[in-house]
């Protein structure tokens, strides 16, 4: 997450190198070139080689949700695996007439709806409040 707001705080900027990142997030550059393989295939960052080479994001900050970033790098929001988002999973012998069937549905809801409902824009914001207030 940190990656993608990082980016976002530098969209228009042209490309910028994991190395940058790593530096100002104080994050492994080996972990962030994982990160970015997932982040390409589901079309949140494009990379351009060689000299000025680096990532930026595919989209503007505002149609970026922290839902596509999680979904990108951990998959399905699913606090039980019978509650995942889309087909979800019944391997419970207590499926279907589960007691706390309707908790994990409830939180997976709540969890995506929040998720869903912050986008990268929204995130460089509040960073930006906190930093002028610590200021």
């Amino acid at each position: 997450m940190r990656l993608m707001v990082d980016l976002a705080r530098h969209y228009g900027e042209g490309a910028v190198s994991l190395h940058a990142v790593a530096t100002r997030e104080q994050l492994p550059e080996a972990y962030l070139e994982q990160l970015v393989a997932n982040l390409r295939k589901a079309g949140l960052v494009q990379g351009k080689r060689g000299a000025g080479g680096g990532y930026t994001l595919a989209r503007d900050p505002d149609a970026i949700t922290a839902g596509d970033i999680v979904r990108a790098l951990e998959g399905p929001i699913e606090p039980q695996i019978c509650t995942a988002e889309g087909e979800a999973v019944v391997n419970c012998a207590l499926q279907p007439g589960c007691a706390t069937h309707h908790v994990w549905m409830t939180l997976q809801s709540t969890i995506a709806k929040a998720l869903d409902g912050m986008s990268l824009k929204d995130l460089t914001r509040k960073t930006a409040t906190r930093e002028i207030a610590h200021a």
